[in-house]
């Protein structure tokens, strides 16, 4: 569909953030090659489909941010005082922060479904994808519905034993 097309026409590259398993460091990679991203002057975004741990939010700083809706879709969340990282998770439409998602796989996949159709992202130079841990229904929703734009490959995040 048109929506499909133009939500993610003005990204250059996507990056997912994968692990086999929890605690790792996902959203520690996710967030710093965000930072390391714009430092380079490049225009970034952090897609936080970590359904069940939304950290993104809470490692930048901006879990008490809302995200607002446009005539393209949702606004992302701006981050920092130049505004240049745009982060859209699912922890912005949590009532507390702390809360848990407890959802069955056909609602997880099409929340991931409409991160991907509809957020209103702009021009990024990258799209940073944190996933959540393990090889699940998510990562083959995400990779499904990412399959249409030019991914540029993935960062798996492992530890040493």
């Amino acid at each position: 569909t048109l929506a499909e097309r133009t939500s993610l026409a003005g990204v250059r590259h996507i990056l997912l953030v994968l692990s086999g398993k929890g605690g790792v460091g996902k959203s520690t990679i996710s967030t710093e090659l965000a930072l390391a991203l714009r430092n380079a002057g490049k225009r970034v975004g952090i897609l936080d489909v970590d359904l069940c741990g939304p950290s993104i939010p809470r490692m930048l700083r901006v879990q008490d941010s809302a995200v607002h809706q446009c005539d393209s879709g949702w606004v992302p969340v701006f981050v920092g005082q130049d505004k240049a990282i745009a982060l859209m998770s699912i922890g912005f439409l949590l009532e507390r922060p702390d809360d848990a998602v407890v959802w069955r796989g056909p609602k997880k996949n099409a929340l991931i479904k409409q991160f991907v159709t509809d957020v209103a992202w702009g021009d990024l130079d990258f799209l940073i994808v944190d996933t959540p841990p393990g090889t699940s229904d998510e990562h083959i929703s995400t990779v499904e519905a990412l399959r249409p734009y030019r991914l540029l490959g993935a960062v798996l995040v492992t530890t040493p034993q």
